[in-house]
This record gives C-alpha cells, sequence and structure tokens, in this order.
C-alpha cells in the first residue's frame, strides 16, 4: 500500500509518501520538498545490545553529488566519508529523535537520511528530520510521538518559514526549531543582535509551523496504519538492586557529593563502586552492570537534592556563583594570536591564524562551490577529562560545537573588502 499526501509549506509544495520505497526497512518515507527529495528509514535490532548501559541510536544523513547533478572531485569518484555539514545535519536530526524513544530501550537503532535531489534552494535538513519521524512513526519500533523542524529567517522585519538558500543570506536571525506537538525540543541558529523578545516572537513562530507538520504527518500515518510495536524488554535496575545499593551505600554517597575536588570526587566514587561489587556480586551474580548502574543513580539523586534542596551544587558553589575565571593571552610566542581561558577546572586554549587568500577552505556543495575565509576548529583530546582513548579525527561533538562556536563569532568579522585575509 503506498500513501501520498502533498500541501503546501513555506510557499512551495510538500509530499510525503509511505509505502513506496524501503520495503525491507522497518520503516521508511519518501519525501519531496520543491524539487529536493530525501528518503529516510529507520531500522531497529530485534536482538538487544549486550553489554551496553546507553541507546545505540546512529543518525546518518548524507548528500548524494548526483542529487545536484555532480560527479565527486578526487581520484574515486564516489562518495566516502560525511563532510561537516553533513555531520552537522545529522546532530541536528539525533537530538530531537533521541528522547522520544522509550527508557531502557537498548536495541542498535540506524535511522539513514539520504538526499538524492537537490533543487538548490531547499536543503535536505528539513524534510530530512520529517521524514525520519514519518518512518519512525509508520515502523513498529518504540517511538513516542511525530516531530518536526523548520527553519525560521526575518527578513525585512517579517518572520519567513523555511528560507531558500537565496533568502538566508539576506536574514537578520536563522533559527533551525525541533520540536513535538506539544513543546520546541531543539533550537540551534544565529541572530545578529535581536532583542530576546523578537527571539521568543521567532520560536513561537517556529511551534506554531511544527504543529503544521505534525498534523499533516498524523494525515498520512493514519491513512498508512501505525504498526503494533512490536515485543521488547526494557533494560532497568532491578529494585532489589537498587534498594541493596542503597542500603549499602548512601551514607557512602551523602560524602561523596560533599567532595569539590573533581579528580578527588571520581576516585572516591571508583572506589566506592568496587567495594559495592566486592559486596553485592555474590548475592547477585551475573547482575555487575546493574550495580554500577545503580551506583551512578544515587549519585545523581543526591547530587540533585543537594542543588534543589540546598542549593548547593557539586564543586560548593551557590546557584548564583561563577567559577573563578581567568584570561591570559601572548601565551604562544610564534604564532598570530593565542589565549588561555581558565573557568575553574576547564579550560581552553585558542590559536588566531592569518592566511593570504591561497589559504580559503573550498566547499564543494550541492548548492555550488564557494570559498570560506573564516575557519573556527574545536578539538578535545581525551587528557581534558582525565581519560584514555583511541585518538582519531575529529568527532560529531567537536564538529557541532566547532560549528557553534564559528557561528558566534563570524558576524563580528570585518568584511573582506577592509580586511582581504583568511582567519583560521
Amino acid at each position: 500500500m503506498i500513501v501520498s499526501k502533498e500541501m503546501e509549506f513555506g510557499g512551495r509544495p510538500l509530499t510525503i509518501e509511505v509505502g513506496k520505497v524501503a520495503k525491507q526497512a522497518d520503516g521508511a518515507a519518501w519525501v519531496r520538498y520543491g524539487d529536493t527529495v530525501v528518503v529516510a528509514t529507520a531500522v531497529s535490532a530485534r536482538e538487544r545490545a549486550e553489554h551496553t548501559d546507553f541507546f545505540p541510536l546512529t543518525v546518518d544523513y548524507r548528500e548524494m553529488k548526483y542529487a545536484g547533478g555532480q560527479i565527486p572531485g578526487g581520484f574515486f569518484k564516489r562518495e566516502a566519508r560525511p563532510r561537516d555539514k553533513e555531520t552537522l545535519i545529522a546532530r541536528m536530526t539525533d537530538r530531537p529523535i533521541r528522547p522520544l524513544f522509550p527508557k531502557g530501550y537498548y536495541y542498535e537503532t540506524q535511522v539513514l537520511i539520504r538526499v538524492y535531489s537537490h533543487d538548490g534552494e531547499n536543503e535536505g535538513d528539513i524534510p530530512g528530520a520529517l521524514a525520519s519521524s514519518v518512518a519512525l512513526m509508520t515502523s513498529d519500533i518504540p517511538f513516542e510521538s511525530p516531530i518536526a523542524t523548520v527553519i525560521v529567517g526575518r527578513i525585512d522585519g517579517e518572520f519567513v518559514i523555511n528560507p531558500t538558500t537565496e533568502q538566508l543570506h539576506d536574514c537578520e536571525i536563522q533559527l533551525m526549531v525541533a520540536g513535538t506537538e506539544d513543546a520546541i525540543t531543539m533550537v540551534e541558529g544565529e541572530a545578529k543582535e535581536v532583542s530576546e523578545d523578537l527571539f521568543l516572537e521567532a520560536l513561537d513562530f517556529a511551534h506554531d509551523n511544527i504543529k503544521t507538520l505534525i498534523a499533516f504527518q498524523k494525515e498520512v500515518i493514519e491513512e498508512f496504519g501505525q504498526k503494533p510495536t512490536r515485543e521488547w524488554e526494557a533494560v532497568l535496575t532491578p529494585e532489589e538492586i537498587s534498594q541493596a545499593v542503597r542500603e549499602e551505600a548512601e551514607a557512602r554517597v551523602d560524602e561523596i557529593v560533599q567532595i569539590q575536588d573533581k579528580a578527588e570526587r571520581k576516585s572516591a566514587q571508583s572506589a566506592l563502586k568496587d567495594e559495592l561489587l566486592e559486596k553485592l556480586t555474590e548475592r547477585f551474580p551475573e547482575q555487575e552492570k546493574y550495580i554500577g548502574a545503580a551506583m551512578g543513580e544515587l549519585v545523581k539523586e543526591k547530587m540533585r537534592r543537594n542543588v534543589l534542596d540546598k542549593k548547593v551544587r557539586l564543586d560548593g558553589r551557590g546557584t548564583k556563583d561563577i567559577r573563578d575565571i581567568t584570561i591570559e593571552t601572548g601565551l604562544l610566542p610564534r604564532v598570530h594570536g593565542s589565549s588561555l581561558f581558565t573557568r575553574g577546572q576547564t579550560q581552553s586554549l585558542g590559536s588566531a591564524t592569518l592566511g593570504t587568500r591561497e589559504d580559503e577552505q573550498k566547499i564543494d556543495d550541492l548548492e555550488g562551490t564557494y570559498w570560506k575565509t573564516f575557519m573556527l576548529h574545536y578539538n578535545f583530546p581525551p587528557f581534558c577529562v582525565g581519560e584514555v582513548r583511541r585518538i582519531g579525527g575529529p568527532g560529531r561533538r567537536e564538529l557541532g560545537h566547532g560549528h557553534l562556536a564559528e557561528r558566534s563569532i563570524k558576524a563580528l568579522l570585518p568584511a573582506w573588502e577592509s580586511f582581504p585575509y583568511t582567519i583560521r
């Protein structure tokens, strides 16, 4: 059975089709916005992931070069690792859908979004999020409610929903907002020094349009039919283990959450966890992961109660106290600019490098080729949090944080005509 529905949204036709492609996936949706076509699929494993204490969800967004009538550059002439833009869009779809899976659902799940046609005006991010929501809602994967994502721009004093690529250049505010029918769940964007009241107006405008898209989804889902939710087993800490951990460790945890030094507190937590495992493993054989989880839940509960009841945070600060901040500049003698920012035990070392036009970054995008004269790269090596981890390329988190910082600074940079340099 194929269900296809169309509406006008943001001055362009929007079509959702279900049952047309990817028939062996648990759920799939074909979404066309203007002449941009996106397909999202959702597949979740039938067997629970063992030896994990988190929900193993992967959201992957890719733009096929042929979507814009292009052949990939380079020697191999085929799409390879995701570009930064694709990774950032995947993150912006992941954030609103992840909390809507039920607690304890530890089954490996993949949501794959592919852009198969691109019209040069409509990005794949908005239809991609919509397609992901429809794919999940029409599958038998447990998923709480549909979501939708929109972009709000403001041109000449008027809000615009889902501005085209060309219109985005003229926007004084650009917000990507995701949400359910009841609430906003994710906001990312940039603005040129707009007031808080205007920002809140933009969010209300976004949520009104999100509700429109969710109502449209519900029409499709109702006509296609939602599959009965599959049987699955939640991974939750057994009550008897939680009670045993509380009896053995509550007093110690009360002491641990009073330790203000982070390294000392982590060491005390680790020692207590080892003691609990030694005491309780015989009583609860093969339940080690639940013992550790129960202790983590107890620490979280005590920390939260301290904040809410005593107005004291983990490092001893009140709810309105700010950590001591120091800023040093010129630390690195041979770089163009450097600074060390320290706030409590958190530090960031920044450097600025000036280059010529030859140092611009060439971006080969579906909208066409353009050049970047400002780049902000964020790195988070494992020693930052006292851990030992595999060293690789930048992860999604590093790309996302760098992108947010870049957005906040680029609006303050001088125009190329008055400052013809590349900055990294």
